[in-house]
């Protein structure tokens, strides 16, 4: 008995039964019965039983898959034994990597008992292949179907976060509604009476740590609710209590969908578009009234520090370093107003060169602002909101003709790819072949899931000027006769400026808000 087998088990999604988040499910218990028998009967002897309890078949990282990978290169057993192909992996990049290449390299035979998966018996492959793009396919529509579940459940206004938002908690009785935790219901009171009373976010901060109050990421570990947070967040932060002061959730409202995955290979998520988010009012009881709020959003949008002659810092909390994303603070040269990297307060490296002086700076705001007048009036700053708002839906509808295009594209690779492994299976092409031309397509795929990000931007902001005619009217009015930019023209029409370069070649990008 020369035959030394690792015997590979996963729990699916759909027979999760644990009574204890530690015990092996009843599913992993039934596959490491039923592949024990197998390999007894073959008189196979175990080398080891590698078992992962609540992850997904698309998952990558999962720690005995792994540990079983790296125990293969090192030629501890010569057979894996699963229940199904699909409990080894539910990708066919993996089932060609391994299956196909790797394991034939070390001499690995691999056997799924359900499906008849035996790497040792000819002309097998071609099931294998066609299980694993079944099992791709799968993985593709249960994500769209996951997103899509997601999505309505957002629209008809139920929570999909992992945790509560701090100051509430998930309700035991109702699924996806929220419900007011005491223990924390105040100090988010008291973060938006502070800040209406005139104290910074920053002042909050050290008043609450002064106090001895755990911060959201202490107190959720303290609760013993797991967050995706791995930095240390013992202390509130400046950007803590912004977000805080900032969330809708405070008056009973729900703003979700603020990120998407574009695809479920893609492990990160990415911002979506402001237009895309899902925004459901009186969803949950309050902890802020909506005067509280509104006092807190008009401080918010006028708040600025004074220089030393009392006058405003007109770009305050605008301006944030294209190097490194810290925002920028306000510095003096001989009574003379600059704005340079934040960074090192936080203890970092200061980027060095990222500085402007705000007499530049303004004329830079200046320059472009006239551009884009010019963009839309015609020399004699004579205008007709009519056909300002023709030209915007012209734009508009030329925007939504290059994503029908673009989706277009994307649904015809996706197709191409089909075909090209049906022409793989049936031989008439060679799996070099296959690789290369996929790895095109998917090359090509990627670029027009950029363009199509790229659009949306475009698209958004095209839509936010035509909807806003009297703001885009507003501002073409008074850049007319500007000479010089006020804090209340920063405030309606600038949503933030990144700053780059260095002083030969300063990088100022404008981002407007209309």
């Amino acid at each position: 008995m020369n035959d030394k087998v690792a015997i590979y088990c996963r729990l699916s999604e759909e027979d999760k039964n644990k009574k204890y988040k530690d015990d092996d499910s009843g599913s992993i218990q039934n596959q490491k019965l039923m592949l024990t028998e197998y390999a007894f009967n073959h008189n196979w002897k175990i080398y080891d039983i590698y078992s992962d309890d609540d992850y997904t078949g698309s998952d990558r990282n999962r720690p005995e898959f792994n540990r079983m990978i790296n125990d293969a290169k090192s030629k501890k057993f010569n057979i894996i034994l699963c229940k199904t192909q699909s409990r080894f992996t539910r990708e066919l990049e993996i089932v060609e990597s391994y299956i196909h290449n790797l394991f034939p390299k070390l001499g690995i035979r691999f056997v799924s008992i359900v499906d008849n998966i035996d790497t040792d018996i000819a002309g097998n492959k071609k099931t294998r292949q066609i299980n694993g793009l079944i099992n791709e396919w799968y993985l593709e529509d249960m994500s769209e179907s996951i997103k899509a579940a997601l999505k309505t459940r957002m629209k008809a206004g139920y929570f999909i976060g992992s945790f509560a938002p701090y100051g509430y908690k998930k309700d035991p009785d109702n699924k996806g509604h929220l419900i007011i935790d005491e223990n924390t219901a105040d100090i988010v009171r008291e973060i938006f009476s502070l800040y209406n009373q005139g104290v910074g976010r920053t002042g909050i901060a050290r008043i609450l740590n002064e106090q001895g109050i755990p911060s959201p990421v202490e107190y959720y570990r303290m609760s013993g609710i797991s967050t995706a947070c791995k930095k240390n967040g013992k202390y509130w932060k400046y950007h803590t209590v912004s977000s805080i002061l900032s969330n809708e959730v405070y008056i009973g409202n729900l703003v979700q969908g603020k990120t998407y995955n574009p695809t479920y290979k893609f492990k990160h998520t990415i911002p979506a578009n402001k237009e895309l988010w899902i925004r459901k009012e009186h969803t949950h009881e309050p902890i802020i009234d909506i005067e509280t709020w509104n006092l807190t959003r008009q401080l918010w949008k006028t708040r600025s520090k004074p220089c030393y002659v009392g006058e405003p810092n007109i770009f305050s909390g605008k301006l944030v370093c294209s190097k490194c994303g810290y925002k920028m603070i306000t510095a003096y040269n001989k009574h003379k107003r600059y704005y340079r990297c934040g960074s090192a307060k936080y203890g970092k490296i200061c980027c060095e060169g990222t500085n402007i002086f705000e007499t530049t700076l303004q004329q830079a705001v200046i320059r472009e602002a006239r551009q884009i007048r010019k963009q839309y009036l015609n020399e004699n700053i004579s205008f007709d909101i009519d056909k300002l708002s023709d030209i915007s839906q012209k734009r508009i509808n030329k925007f939504k003709n290059i994503l029908f295009n673009y989706e277009k594209k994307i649904k015809e690779i996706n197709n191409a790819l089909k075909n090209l492994y049906i022409d793989k299976l049936k031989g008439i092409i060679t799996t070099e072949q296959f690789n290369d031309l996929a790895k095109q397509f998917e090359q090509e795929k990627n670029e027009y899931l950029l363009k199509i990000d790229e659009t949306n931007k475009k698209l958004s902001s095209e839509k936010s000027f035509g909807f806003n005619i009297e703001k885009r009217d507003d501002f073409i009015r008074q850049i007319s006769s500007c000479e010089h930019i006020s804090r209340e023209f920063v405030i309606s029409f600038i949503k933030y400026i990144t700053i780059g370069g260095d002083r030969n070649n300063r990088e100022i990008n404008i981002y407007w808000n209309f």
